[in-house]
């Protein structure tokens, strides 16, 4: 087997395990979370609340996933992430009452933390080093195809077999899917640390520069709160704008095409760029889009397009720019120090976007997330400048 054939069958493994993960995951409480509280009577808002322990958790052991990433490679961590997924999954299924239901999900953040993006780039950055850039470009595009495959599949079980079943299905796709693709097509770094240098290029930008990991750090927090809150109350804000609830579904759907389309052109064209050029469109994607919304004209597509758009690629400049602004042989753990703000942000912006609705309306949370894309701009121009000072 060639090297190249080699990389692309870890590529797809990945790519699957990815859209398995979060459809069984991050994108579970869409499609279950009534039908849990209809047939439990536990209350809706501590149903979805899960999910929001399950990013907790995530986020207080991401640390030491990137660590065990960096000494031991990714296999180890991905396996042991489908096995929590599996493990929180059935423990869901058989959950007798809430504080079950919810300890489930602190089960099932353990998965999410060895299972999720952060934990496929860490893989990928100890197996291509600072070659990772397109393999890590490839996986977003496959992690964007998680909610259009997974939703209907759980609506489908759901439907016909109830949300218990549902579980116990995902957690039989971890076993029997997610483990093989993991111990047969992802293999462990030869060694325990990288052995190849990186380009002199990279030698001019600062990796192990303080300033410049707090500024992307600060970065991805505000890009998390912002894509957390709009996602979950995106259908409320346009139906408070007047839009009807058919209409803003459709005018939603744009956001995961627009995703996935942005990726394609940065795989397309990215390459040839510094990946801090990748993050700059993504912010000024964010922020246009987010004005646009705020702006109430009458162009919400064009607003949801753009901001699909950034949102996209930003996942890209976030697992990319750590390969040329830090050590990539140390990759993986600058990525599980750079994950904890984010994933504590996305378990509480919901919450303080349903505070401001409550307060303010929409545009007051449109204001808010407007006033954390234009911060953004600010932090990602001091990025720059930063990352261009020698070493």
């Amino acid at each position: 087997m060639t090297a190249a054939h080699s990389r692309s069958l870890t590529i797809t493994a990945l790519g699957i395990t990815q859209i398995l993960a979060w459809g069984s995951s991050f994108y579970l409480p869409a499609v279950l979370a009534k039908p849990i509280a209809a047939e439990t009577g536990w209350p809706l808002a501590w149903v979805v609340g899960g999910l929001s322990v399950g990013l907790l958790t995530s986020g207080l052991v991401s640390t030491l996933t990137g660590n065990a990433i960096q000494r031991w490679g990714g296999r180890p961590i991905l396996v042991a992430g489908a096995l929590f997924l599996a493990l929180g999954q059935a423990t869901m299924a058989a959950a007798p009452h809430l504080g079950v239901f919810l300890f489930a999900w602190v089960l099932m953040g353990l998965g999410m933390s060895g299972g999720l993006y952060d934990a496929g780039f860490g893989t990928l950055g100890r197996l291509y080093g600072n070659e990772a850039r397109s393999a890590i470009t490839a996986l977003t595009l496959w992690g964007g195809f998680a909610s259009t495959l997974c939703w209907p599949l759980s609506a489908l079980l759901v439907e016909n077999y109830g949300w218990r079943v549902t579980c116990l299905v995902y957690a039989g796709i971890q076993i029997v899917v997610s483990l093989p693709c993991f111990l047969l097509f992802v293999p462990n770094p030869a060694r325990p640390a990288a052995t190849q240098q990186a380009p002199r290029r990279t030698a001019t930008i600062g990796r192990s520069y303080r300033p410049a990991f707090v500024l992307l750090a600060a970065i991805t927090t505000l890009a998390a709160m912002i894509a957390s809150m709009l996602s979950v109350h995106l259908l409320t804000v346009l139906q408070l704008r007047g839009i009807d609830l058919a209409a803003a579904v459709g005018l939603g759907a744009l956001i995961g095409p627009s995703q996935v389309g942005a990726r394609l052109v940065e795989m397309l064209f990215g390459r040839h760029h510094h990946p801090i050029w990748v993050m700059i469109a993504s912010v000024l994607l964010l922020a246009l889009g987010i004005g646009l919304l705020l702006s109430n004209l009458p162009i919400t597509a064009m607003a949801l397009v753009l901001y699909g758009a950034g949102n996209g690629v930003h996942t890209i400049a976030r697992g990319a720019l750590p390969l040329v602004l830090f050590d990539p042989q140390r990759y993986a753990a600058v990525m599980g120090r750079l994950a904890p703000p984010s994933l504590v942000v996305q378990a509480t912006a919901p919450a303080l976007g349903a505070v401001l609705l409550d307060h303010g309306g929409s545009a007051a949370m449109l204001s808010t997330l407007f006033a954390a894309a234009v911060l953004n701009l600010f932090l990602t121009w001091g990025l720059w400048l930063v990352s261009r000072r020698p070493a």
